[in-house]
């Protein structure tokens, strides 16, 4: 999509006081305040205008009762979404609604498994999946991102009873490719595993990469698709997403367990509202928002390559957070670096560790682009700092 509309990413939008996690709770995950973050995965710009003028126009209706999420034009605006930007035709009967990705997956890892057994996930690994696996007494059980050979030795396991998919892949930003789903889909088949796909960056694949909704890969296998507008349209607090599930009986319990025994009958009115203005009118909007980030992830590629050209860092094939390999310039651990940028540099950046990979960070640069070189300069000169300290040592 396109459009003549010319957005403004690069004026700074004040988040302080807004009680927002990024910026307002920055010290409860790093014990300093005032930081500047590029920490949680939201971005620092205002919603598309189209979403926002939706949403002015709902409040001016001034009644604010019980929702239904199940009405049409919600229904028809996922349609025509995945129709237009994915080139795949979904079967709007499938469709169950929740209040966040994470909840949904919290219901599909206790409806498909038992206490004890085990879940596959790709490593490194988002943290909010460990959280959810553990926290609910399963096995997480971590493959490396694209090894295939791991991938079937787990799901092999008589007791792996789901694969919960991130894709594309966070931290990592990687898409999978149709031929790499496929195979994925074809394995959990064989060993009767379950298969969550989690496609919240879905709308962020980057030029020159497709993202393959799992819906035209997953074959007879038990599966769902979870997934919200919320990441690519940066509206999360107004709370919201929905899922796609393939077998009639597993939507059914489901939906019970969410609207009886939750208590979650009534959605959000103003993520229904978020949800179809964005899917409606915004495609050039979220067209606009990820070029700009692309010039951000470029310019985060420039300067750490001149200054480290032992990285060759690559920007990621989806989203807005860099994830970086920082092992190659002498950074093998998160203490000494995560000292430098919270006590020196006074910026807060996601340690690798969070994911399983130390070594690693993981820079939000979903920002006015001055933000982001504050951020990357920033991190070079803590990884100086680092290697001269430890030159000195």
């Amino acid at each position: 999509m396109s459009s003549g509309v010319r957005y403004d990413f690069d004026t700074v939008v004040d988040r302080r006081g807004t009680w927002c996690v990024q910026w307002d709770g920055v010290a409860d995950r790093f014990g300093v305040d005032g930081l500047l973050p590029f920490t949680i995965s939201d971005m620092d710009f205002e919603t598309a205008p189209e979403v926002l003028a939706a949403l002015r126009a709902r409040l001016d209706h001034g009644v604010f009762g019980y929702t239904d999420w199940r009405q049409g034009d919600f229904r028809a605006a996922i349609a025509h979404w995945y129709a237009t930007r994915h080139g795949t035709e979904v079967d709007t009967g499938q469709l169950v609604y929740g209040p966040s990705v994470l909840s949904q997956l919290s219901q599909l890892l206790q409806m498909w498994s038992s206490e004890g057994d085990g879940v596959v996930v790709h490593t490194p690994t988002y943290d909010g999946f460990r959280k959810a696996v553990t926290g609910l007494g399963r096995e997480l059980r971590g493959v490396p991102v694209g090894d295939g050979t791991a991938l079937e030795r787990e799901l092999a396991r008589p007791d792996s009873k789901i694969l919960v998919l991130c894709s594309p892949h966070n931290p990592t930003g990687r898409v999978w490719t149709e031929a790499e789903l496929r195979e994925t889909a074809t394995l959990a088949a064989r060993h009767g595993v379950a298969v969550i796909s989690d496609e919240i960056h879905a709308d962020f694949a980057h030029e020159g990469h497709v993202h393959v909704p799992w819906t035209r890969v997953a074959g007879d296998g038990r599966w769902a698709l979870v997934t919200s507008a919320s990441k690519a349209f940066n509206f999360p607090a107004l709370t919201g997403s929905y899922g796609l599930i393939g077998d009639a009986a597993d939507r059914a319990e489901f939906l019970r367990r969410m609207e009886t025994a939750e208590g979650l009958a009534s959605p959000a009115v103003l993520s229904l509202t978020a949800h179809i203005a964005a899917y409606r009118e915004a495609g050039a909007w979220l067209d606009a928002v990820r070029t700009y980030v692309a010039g951000n992830l470029a310019l985060v590629a420039r300067r750490l390559n001149e200054a480290f050209p032992e990285l060759g860092w690559e920007p990621p094939q989806a989203g807005y957070l860099a994830w970086i390999d920082l092992r190659p310039a002498g950074v093998d651990g998160d203490e000494a670096l995560q000292r430098v940028l919270i006590e020196q540099e006074r910026i807060a950046v996601m340690a690798g560790g969070v994911y399983g990979a130390e070594g690693f960070v993981r820079l939000n640069v979903g920002c006015p682009r001055s933000k982001a070189e504050a951020g990357v300069e920033a991190l070079i000169r803590g990884v100086r700092q680092v290697r001269a300290d430890r030159a000195g040592a």
